[in-house]
């Protein structure tokens, strides 16, 4: 037997036992000839005692001890000695006196040390994923999620679901994001696609009679890089039959009710808050909003269509809106107002007014083209009062108002120390069934094709489609989307319609859905379901920002391992076996270095055409153009003159 405990189990209650641990050497003091030495494993840490009084040969051995060794012991648990106690370590009042030590394995110096409190770069933290996970937040964060997964497993088990494994290999269908694809050796030119979901499969579970399923689902999104995303994730996948919005709402805060109590020991209340989408966006500005701290949105369009701001009476004539956030005694300077001002132009808004309250009234630049009467309103509107500080965004979408005051809102929450701790959870539900995608003049579904339209809104599908609502609803927690999901649609003349609205003609949903089609045509039974991604729910257990420090072996930012060196070329063998031939990618360097080069230069000039607050829809059509150095430069001289003539008419404002 290697061990009898583990190295986060023994207490007071040991003492005098004969135990045999195993583990790491974390750390080696010498004091006065007696060596003390912390051994580590995933439980946590003993204190153990090499004293050349007691075993002489066993001392001698342990003095060529280095960090990482990883050893075996056998001795007596004693108390430590009055006042040496170190009650922050669950083992601390005790430590084991060696009788035999047996070195396992010698470690090389560690390029990282295996300590919370020294940090390393990203790159090297996970070139050395496997030293990383040996450091207690990491080991705790993969237990927490392991914990976490087991009570979902049992929590569904117990409520009659089965768990039913869909297929990794299958047809590529357009779910929204690009398909990794595989190749098939056996039918060549032929492909495999990785799941971005298994949201087809387990509609074909309802359809056959499995009216309760879940699983622990891989999922795969080849998608564009962006900040705390993965190519790869998981989810927690729930289908259900027979039911209705209600029944997946209970079920599901039956489930996070029971992860929160057995995991942080907190008992939620439920049944959690409900909220409209529409209410979401209108007050919070996000339709996942965190309900932690005030600072909603205010509507003051009606009361400034009869200012003389141009900057906001243009866009309000156009179909535009004004939104305001009221930042109640915020103390902040005009560097931190500025400052406030490329924060929502970062986010796509084209700049902001302000305004402070004082006690003779709103003081700003602006204030001038508002007259007594519409300050008064403003006031009123925005509940303020002296040292309040009033922002305000416009811009002629919506959309935009709301992307720009939804993030300055949690900017400031931050910024202000208005967060306050603990777990705000809320449904957001009637979405909209579609959204119009202007620069392509078409519909696309907000969610999926398949969710199902609001019974009460079918007869606008066709006629007046953005007025739809959809049978669907998401989980947020503090600001994050935890999960989302739907009511599905099951009559065939339904899903018929709804590819016609989304431009999907017959032939197009027969070659990419047709097998679903086809079933549906066989008595589908009214479903719906939900998916939870754990990397997210395991990172808010863990109170971890990123999802990165909640994975295994996580890819980086730009979706590579950097630890066993993926995505990487494959041998000339293995291409001809499965019929690829590469032409337009050469070596390590040459055309593959060209194309990385370029795309860094057009993200650059992108995001400075982004930050410049005029002109912008104008430029979008420009950029695509930008494919050489000169054109680059081209551009980058206009944006600049751009922005001396917005400055130029600033300081006239």
């Amino acid at each position: 037997m290697y061990r009898t405990h583990t190295c986060g189990e023994l207490r007071k209650k040991d003492v005098k036992k004969s135990v045999r641990l195993t583990g790491w050497n974390q750390s080696r003091r010498d004091h006065g000839g007696i060596i003390f030495i912390d051994v580590r494993d995933r439980y946590g840490l003993t204190q153990i005692v090499f004293d050349p009084k007691h075993k002489k040969d066993v001392h001698a051995s342990a003095e060529h001890l280095r960090r990482e060794d990883v050893i075996a012991i056998s001795g007596t648990v004693r108390l430590r000695g009055k006042g040496l106690e170190n009650l922050k370590l669950e083992t601390g009042e005790i430590e084991i006196l060696v009788d035999e030590l047996t070195i396992l394995n010698k470690a090389e110096t560690p390029p990282i040390e295996i300590d919370d409190r020294i940090e390393v770069s990203e790159d090297i933290s996970l070139k050395y994923r496997y030293l990383e996970l040996r450091k207690p937040r990491l080991a705790r964060n993969i237990r927490v999620r392991s914990e976490a997964v087991k009570i979902v497993r049992d929590y569904f088990h117990s409520n009659g679901f089965l768990e039913i494994e869909t297929p990794i290999l299958a047809k590529s269908t357009p779910e929204g994001a690009r398909d990794y694809l595989v190749p098939s050796r056996v039918h060549p030119g032929n492909f495999y696609a990785l799941p971005q979901s298994p949201q087809l499969f387990k509609q074909l579970c309802m359809i056959a009679g499995l009216d309760r399923y879940f699983q622990i689902a891989r999922c795969f999104r080849d998608e564009d890089l962006r900040a705390d995303r993965q190519p790869e994730f998981t989810q927690i996948d729930v289908e259900m039959s027979f039911i209705d919005e209600e029944d997946i709402h209970r079920l599901m805060e039956g489930m996070v009710k029971e992860i929160w109590k057995k995991v942080l020991g907190i008992d939620l209340k439920t049944p959690f808050r409900r909220m409209l989408y529409s209410e979401a966006m209108a007050k919070y500005g996000s339709d996942k909003p965190d309900l932690r701290f005030g600072l909603e949105l205010v509507d003051v369009t009606d009361i400034v269509k009869a200012s003389g701001f141009q900057v906001f009476t243009k866009n309000i004539a156009q179909g535009g809106v004004v939104k305001a956030i009221n930042a109640k005694k915020a103390g902040l300077s005009r560097n931190d107002i500025d400052g406030l001002i490329s924060f929502v132009q970062a986010h796509g808004a084209k700049g902001m007014a302000w305004m402070k309250a004082t006690e003779k009234g709103l003081e700003s630049s602006v204030v001038k083209y508002f007259s007594e009467d519409i300050q008064k309103e403003l006031k009123k509107a925005l509940q303020a009062k002296p040292e309040d500080l009033l922002l305000f965004v416009s811009d002629v979408k919506e959309s935009v108002v709301h992307a720009a005051l939804g993030a300055l809102r949690l900017e400031l929450g931050k910024q202000l120390n208005l967060i306050r701790k603990g777990y705000e959870f809320v449904w957001v539900t009637d979405f909209p069934f579609l959204e119009y995608k202007e620069d392509e003049g078409r519909y696309e579904a907000m969610h999926h094709p398949f969710t199902s339209p609001k019974p009460e809104d079918l007869s606008l599908l066709e006629s007046e489609p953005r007025k739809v609502r959809a049978r669907a609803y998401d989980l947020a927690l503090n600001g994050v989307e935890l999960g989302g999901g739907s009511i599905r649609i099951h009559d065939s003349a339904v899903q018929k319609r709804v590819f016609n609205v989304l431009g999907i003609t017959d032939k197009e949903a027969e070659e990419k859905f047709g097998f679903l089609l086809s079933a549906l045509k066989y008595g589908a039974p009214p479903h719906g379901g939900i998916a939870f991604g754990v990397d997210r729910l395991a990172a808010m257990l863990c109170g971890e920002e990123s999802i990165r420090e909640v994975i295994a072996f996580p890819k980086n930012k730009a979706a590579q391992s950097l630890m066993e060196g993926s995505p990487s070329p494959v041998s000339e063998a293995q291409l001809k076996e499965l019929g690829i031939r590469l032409d337009h990618i050469k070596g390590k360097g040459g055309s593959r270095a060209i194309v990385s080069q370029t795309e860094s230069a057009k993200h650059d000039a992108e995001m400075e055409i982004y930050r410049n607050m005029g002109e912008i829809e104008r430029l979008q059509a420009e950029k695509t153009a930008l494919e050489t150095k000169g054109e680059m430069e081209h551009l980058k001289s206009k944006v600049e003159r751009m922005k001396e003539n917005e400055r130029n008419r600033q300081k006239d404002v």
